[in-house]
């Protein structure tokens, strides 16, 4: 059964500290409610120190003006030179999960930042996991997972076996608790295939085949802030979610199974609560369902198919693009960003918390890949509320 609880954007402005954010809220009656931002500058020539302060400041208006019972959950920083800016952003001051990855946004500032609150809960550090406690469920964030080797396929297998080990403290697994996984890889033309081999290998000692289910993901260009690190991982996982209330969208229509072309993530994963649904999307490119680029070198036309693909898999889902709370969009290419900027601009959607990065895709004929989560209501009473 579902209810027509519906998300509130917003986008607020500090013209004190030339920042604004699109947020985004889902509010149910009687139950946590959900927030997320992205937040951005718009004065591109204010000196580094000067940028990564407001962009805190920004954080910590926009979180107090949420209430005193909301807390910061998961930070994730996009930065346009990690190894330089690191120790801007190394001053921690909560213990939200922190992610910093070098993919420059757009606009031409040098950081932007996607920000998510939660309602009632507890939040904590324990060991390298930030746990997000509610009643039922703890989940799970693990953040800037990397054992510099120069050697992705080395690395790539440290961070997951470290990954297995750090569920296994919750009595979780690969296979069942980790709901969403973002590689970023240094050097993505290069480098991405070997991460691809050793992480197929891996999944396989997992359970984890054609014949189960893998995991949401994007895997994309991305730097650390140790030039050494080829391999970057943030992952999501939930204690207390049972197999059933997870699924696996494929939108057959439009797109083929990744195992068929030799990699090994979902589409887009779904996870049901008592009270709401959350879909992850997978990093989404212009491809068809024979795994087939469409629309080589034609930014527009590629957009126009990436969005259409997302749709399919949000509709297999019984969402749609307005359940949208948070969207990245990353190009390939900075000459781009004009024309997709102008396209997002012109829809329906764009009220929704985006941002555009600079991030090749995995495959260099794809020139725009997307990903995103969308929230709806639901109501079963057979399960445990968010």
């Amino acid at each position: 059964m579902t209810n027509n609880i519906q998300i509130d954007f917003e986008t607020i402005e500090w013209d004190d500290i030339y920042a604004a954010a699109r947020l985004s809220r889902f509010c149910p009656n009687g139950s946590a409610a959900e927030y997320h931002a992205m937040i951005q500058l718009n004065n591109t020539h204010l000196k580094a120190e000067r940028q990564f302060h407001n962009i805190e400041t920004a954080i910590g208006r926009l979180k107090n003006s949420l209430g005193e019972n909301v807390s910061c959950v998961f930070k994730r920083y996009f930065v346009s030179d990690a190894v330089n800016q690191k120790d801007l952003l190394c001053r921690k001051n909560s213990n939200a999960a922190i992610s910093i990855v070098e993919q420059a946004p757009l606009n031409g500032s040098k950081v932007s930042v996607w920000v998510y609150f939660v309602q009632d809960c507890r939040v904590y550090e324990d060991s390298e996991t930030c746990v997000m406690e509610r009643p039922a469920y703890k989940h799970l964030y693990n953040t800037q997972l990397q054992t510099p080797m120069t050697d992705e396929k080395a690395e790539t297998r440290l961070i997951f076996e470290n990954y297995v080990n750090s569920l296994a403290r919750y009595n979780c697994t690969l296979k069942d608790n980790c709901i969403r996984t973002w590689i970023y890889v240094q050097g993505v033309d290069i480098h991405y295939a070997g991460m691809v081999n050793e992480r197929r290998s891996f999944f396989k000692g997992e359970g984890l085949t054609s014949e189960t289910h893998f995991i949401a993901s994007t895997g994309i260009e991305g730097r650390y802030t140790d030039p050494k690190s080829l391999v970057l991982m943030d992952a999501y996982g939930i204690e207390g979610i049972k197999p059933a209330q997870v699924k696996y969208l494929q939108a057959a229509t439009h797109l083929n199974h990744t195992c068929e072309y030799g990699v090994t993530f979902e589409r887009a994963t779904s996870v049901d609560y008592g009270d709401r649904r959350h879909v992850f999307i997978s990093g989404t490119a212009s491809i068809n369902n024979k795994g087939e680029i469409m629309y080589p070198s034609d930014i527009l036309k590629q957009t126009e198919r990436t969005f259409e693909n997302v749709k399919v898999l949000l509709k297999q889902a019984e969402t749609q693009m307005s359940n949208i709370v948070q969207m990245i969009i990353y190009l390939r290419d900075i000459a781009d960003y004009a024309v997709v900027a102008e396209y997002l601009a012109a829809t329906d959607y764009a009220t929704a918390p985006h941002v555009l990065v600079l991030a090749p895709v995995c495959r260099p004929g794809w020139l725009v890949e997307v990903e995103c989560i969308a929230v709806k209501a639901v109501e079963n009473a057979e399960l445990e509320r968010f």
